[in-house]
């Protein structure tokens, strides 16, 4: 079985795939000083609640974007599951993809990998939003090439920066509110945070599709995918395992190579 590793700025998922079957996941805050040991402990536990075992693992692949982290999956990997991990950035590691940038070395891991599995499930030319860390455009062309993208703040750290700013704002709760217009001030943020972050949304992808010139499919994953996608029909589709089905294309198609 492959077990795959997500490590993004504010979680760490990992999961577990026998062959393209998705047998498991399980969520951890990311933290860069969290050893390899404690994710073991953790990790470990946590699968026998799915009658998994640790020998089941025999390979393993990561997707990391917080480079402090790296030694220490690389050592869970290693020590714990005695599989010596592909890592996405390597240069072994081919993702099958062109990365149409500047510099594709600066691109996040998540992204390419996002790419990857995007184009593979709904091909292209298409948009992929990840509500992440950071709200994330991605471009993916008709060949599957990622083309570039759009970074914007998340609507979380846009509220929680409202409310460290403001000091008789509080700290509110991101979904959809009852009306748009609000008659005080909590309804009044939970409209601008979420009927804003829609406008953002609408108005990004009219934008990247007008300068692309050619109809494109919207997808969307992350966390609040689900509750911006119920309020606008720009997203056709909600895929929360995109990057765990992209790390296991990517491992597959290299493991095969």
């Amino acid at each position: 079985m492959l077990l795959a590793v997500d490590a993004g700025n504010t979680n760490v998922v990992f999961s577990i795939f026998d062959g393209e079957t998705l047998r498991a996941k399980w969520r951890a805050s990311s933290d860069s000083k969290r050893t390899a040991d404690e994710y073991a402990v953790w990790l470990t536990q946590l699968m026998t609640l799915e009658d998994l075992r640790p020998a089941d693992v025999t390979e393993a692949i990561i997707a990391n974007v917080v480079p402090a982290a790296a030694y220490h999956l690389t050592a869970l990997c290693e020590s714990f599951f005695q599989a010596k991990p592909m890592v996405i950035g390597d240069p072994q590691v081919d993702l099958g993809i062109q990365v149409r940038m500047d510099r594709p070395e600066n691109v996040g891991a998540d992204r390419l990998v996002n790419a990857v599995a995007a184009h593979h499930s709904y091909g292209g030319p298409l948009i992929a939003i990840d509500f992440g860390t950071a709200t994330t455009f991605d471009i993916i062309g008709p060949d599957g090439a990622y083309e570039g993208g759009v970074i914007a703040p998340s609507a979380q750290h846009s509220s929680e920066a409202l409310y460290r700013a403001a000091a008789q704002l509080p700290r509110v709760k991101i979904e959809r509110p009852e009306h748009v217009i609000g008659k005080d001030t909590v309804p009044g943020m939970k409209s601008g945070i979420y009927w804003g972050y829609v406008g953002l949304i609408e108005g990004l992808v009219a934008r990247i599709r007008e300068e692309y010139g050619q109809p494109m499919k919207v997808i969307a994953t992350g966390g609040l995918a689900p509750i911006y996608a119920e309020a606008t029909s720009v997203i056709e589709a909600v895929d929360q395992d995109l990057t765990l089905r992209g790390l296991c294309l990517i491992h597959a198609a290299n493991a095969g190579a």
